[in-house]
């Protein structure tokens, strides 16, 4: 999905979908916006957030690592809104998978749930 589009506004709010029983997201294209923040649904089954960026249009994938080595992580609290801390540390993405938990422990939402994305044109 590409948000370029979309776009008529410094601020976009998009839906993303995470299907009943996976744990990433599809391949989202932020298309040149930066993503500050997530407002998560009510129904959200309690886990943290994981991210993942493509290089190449979503044909490989790489965890999100923050200067230490660890995977960067949003706490994923029911009916909230959350702040990405670090937004540079998605500015230069194109290419961006969200998880329920974490690479080594995700997290299966029993149903669909949709977050939405808070973007902004920079």
């Amino acid at each position: 999905m590409s948000l370029k589009d979309t776009c008529i506004s410094p601020w976009e709010v998009f839906p993303v979908e995470l299907t009943a029983g996976a744990s990433l997201t599809g391949t989202i294209n932020l298309a040149g916006l930066r993503l500050f923040g997530l407002i998560m649904p009510a129904d959200w089954t309690t886990a943290d957030l994981t991210f993942q960026m493509s290089p190449d249009a979503g044909m490989t994938w790489a965890n999100m690592l923050d200067q230490n080595g660890s995977e960067i992580l949003s706490v994923g609290t029911p009916n909230s809104y959350i702040t990405i801390n670090k937004a540079s540390d998605f500015a230069p993405l194109q290419y961006l998978r969200i998880r329920s938990g974490s690479s080594s422990s995700p997290v299966t939402q029993t149903a669909s749930r949709v977050l939405q994305l808070v973007l902004r044109s920079v």
